[in-house]
């Protein structure tokens, strides 16, 4: 027989486990599933030093515990380690499956699965990944004041990094992959009138170098001549793209082209009343720890006023 539950969060990064807490204190009773990664981007990131409450930073796994413990205490069910793999919005009362063929009845749902970095796919990237190798300037740029960068990508957001970057850095390598940019003219017209940003066409990674203490440099090829050329530097970025994990959800809301999802302006709502979707899952633009736990707060507000009008609550 199906479990029915007043209100299910499908993920468990600040998003999610923001929402469980926001959800607990208003007797929602939320039931949380951490799907296979449970706390997300985070659980990959060693340092974390912009997210408020913490002035000596904090480890991402460390903080996530904290998220998780504070969701605990209020009475979250958390399931970790447990996927949803298959949902059923055509009526009032949502479907939802474990990967584990469990039916679960939801009177709301709240979409807190974020998205995932695209990877070169180096082994060397792998190795040396919070090492120096990372996926995002803002957060962790600032670790590498004064040093020698790269960033990969051509795209508006690699434009974006590399100009952040620029500001703490002295030199920044941009390797883009053809003999032009995918960046609206805009972001490239700032890319190339940057002194500090040096752009290397038609030119891809070959490897990461480093030591035991992280990344030393890279290797890159030209993929027209073949020529490969190492360059020393302390740190790897890559921006090429993020891939939302809303995979389950297509046919039943709203996306665009690339999978995030669409929410109604201003709040969480998605086209399907009572499901919400929260942190990166729907955001493209700020992907940030404190955005998405912002988002988390809000889709849990959105659905304490949904089950209140449905007299559930």
């Amino acid at each position: 027989m199906a479990r029915h539950e007043k209100c299910v969060i499908i993920g468990s990064g600040p998003a999610g486990y923001t929402a469980a807490i926001y959800a607990a204190r208003a007797n929602m009773k939320p039931v949380l599933y951490t799907g296979k990664e449970p706390g997300g981007q985070l659980m990959i990131t060693n340092d974390v030093e912009n997210f408020p409450g913490y002035p000596q930073g904090i480890m991402g796994p460390e903080m996530m515990e904290d998220l998780k413990n504070q969701a605990l205490r209020f009475d979250t069910e958390v399931n970790t380690g447990v996927m949803i793999e298959k949902v059923d919005f055509t009526g009032p009362v949502h479907k939802l499956w474990t990967d584990a063929g469990e039916e679960i009845l939801a009177d709301s749902v709240i979409i807190s699965t974020g998205a995932s970095a695209r990877w070169l796919g180096l082994e060397s990237e792998t190795k040396y990944m919070n090492l120096g190798v990372s996926a995002c300037a803002v957060c962790d740029g600032f670790f590498f004041r004064g040093k020698d960068v790269c960033i990969v990508g051509a795209g508006d957001s690699a434009c974006e990094e590399a100009t952040y970057l620029s500001k703490l850095c002295p030199v920044v390598h941009m390797f883009v992959r053809r003999d032009e940019m995918r960046a609206s003219k805009i972001m490239q017209e700032r890319v190339i009138n940057n002194d500090k940003i040096k752009i290397h066409w038609n030119t891809e990674v070959d490897e990461v170098l480093g030591d035991t203490e992280g990344v030393t440099g890279v290797r890159i090829y030209n993929n027209k001549s073949g020529v490969k050329t190492e360059i020393d530097l302390s740190g790897v970025f890559v921006a090429i793209g993020h891939v939302p994990n809303t995979q389950i959800f297509k046919g039943w809301l709203d996306m665009d082209d690339t999978g995030y999802l669409i929410t109604q302006a201003d709040c969480t709502k998605t086209n399907v009343d009572g499901v919400f979707a929260s942190g990166d899952a729907q955001d493209k633009d700020y992907r940030q720890a404190v955005t998405a736990a912002g988002t988390g707060c809000m889709a849990a507000l959105d659905a304490e006023r949904y089950l209140t009008a449905q007299g559930v609550i």
